[in-house]
């Protein structure tokens, strides 16, 4: 078989959320992965609300969910053989989440170049017309990217906890 970008995707696909223990604990989904692009999902969970009186999703877990899908296009848009570490983060809320309403983000590699890649994401509760905060993001492959890669294989392999 063909060792391409997409293939490397979808073998990698189900340990993205699964070997990041913050995101299966947030409930994160990844709805679609492709070469540069990402698409995930952060259910609605009472567990997770910020404003009690509002019943509105905590930014953390909007902030978490942006990160996390803007790393997966960077992934992709690098080649997907290394992980990469955020080196830059900027997110612009523009409106609170509905309550009980998932939230969902779209990111796309911009560009790639040698081990930096520049990403840019949306996260909506329902219509990606009208955004709960859009990102920008700036990834690169470190040495200390490519460890943690090395010890989540190991743990997910059982061979050592995290």
């Amino acid at each position: 078989m063909e060792d391409d970008i997409q293939s490397r995707l979808d073998s990698i696909a189900p340990l993205i959320v699964e070997g990041s223990p913050h995101a299966v604990a947030l409930g994160f989904r990844i709805d679609k992965l492709s070469p540069g692009k990402a698409f995930m999902s952060a259910p609605y969970d009472e567990s997770l609300v910020g404003d009690p009186d509002t019943g509105t999703l905590h930014g953390g877990v909007i902030t978490a969910l942006l990160d996390h899908v803007c790393g997966m296009a960077a992934f992709g848009g690098l080649g997907a053989r290394d992980t990469p570490s955020t080196l830059d983060l900027r997110i612009d809320y523009m409106r609170p989440a509905r309550s009980g309403r998932d939230i969902h983000a779209e990111a796309e590699c911009l560009k790639s170049h040698g081990l930096v890649a520049f990403v840019r994401a949306t996260a909506h509760d329902g219509d990606p017309a009208d955004p709960v905060a859009i990102a920008q993001a700036a990834f690169m492959i470190t040495k200390a990217s490519k460890a943690a890669q090395e010890r989540a294989l190991k743990a997910m392999r059982g061979e050592h906890p995290l």
